[in-house]
């Protein structure tokens, strides 16, 4: 069993509550708008972690991170990009491989909007944690916290901070 710390959006921005939830999470996951390289150089120092580049990341992360993020998690097939959109409006560039090849567990940022729900034609999960950052419109930081044990998905928790 894995115990998933998942953010995204964080625009440069770490902070001491952040990291007491890397130190309880087996691995931590981000789903792009990293800004500053300090923000995955800390949590790097603590947990593993798996990540993607999103569209406000400079050169120096586009090399660090990829586009799209897809591995095995146990025994759940998981895809991570920034910008992916959600069950029914799937970006353009991520739908053709949705709809021939769906992973069990799929995640985006972007759009700094806590949301997570099932995708029943397709038998996905979508998860997008939010932002965590302080940059952005949204009026609370989140992040989700779950876990994987062989090939589910369980016990999962927001996670919410004041901006």
């Amino acid at each position: 069993m894995k115990k998933i710390l998942l953010l995204s959006d964080t625009h440069s921005h770490i902070d001491d509550t952040i990291l007491k939830y890397v130190k309880q999470a087996d691995e931590v996951w981000h789903a792009g708008d990293i800004g500053d390289s300090s923000v995955t150089d800390a949590i790097k120092a603590l947990k593993p972690l798996r990540a993607v580049y999103g569209n406000i990341d400079d050169a120096k992360a586009r090399v660090e991170f990829p586009e799209h993020n897809r591995f095995m998690c146990e025994d759940v097939d998981v895809w991570i990009t920034h910008i992916g959109g959600y069950p029914s409006r799937y970006n353009p560039r991520v739908k053709p491989e949705i709809y021939n090849n769906p992973p069990k567990l799929f995640i985006c940022g972007h759009s700094h909007i806590l949301k997570v729900m099932p995708d029943k034609k397709l038998n996905i999960l979508h998860m997008n944690p939010g932002a965590v950052g302080k940059h952005g419109f949204h009026k609370v930081r989140t992040m989700l916290r779950f876990t994987i044990d062989g090939e589910k998905i369980d016990n999962l928790e927001v996670i919410e901070l004041k901006r």
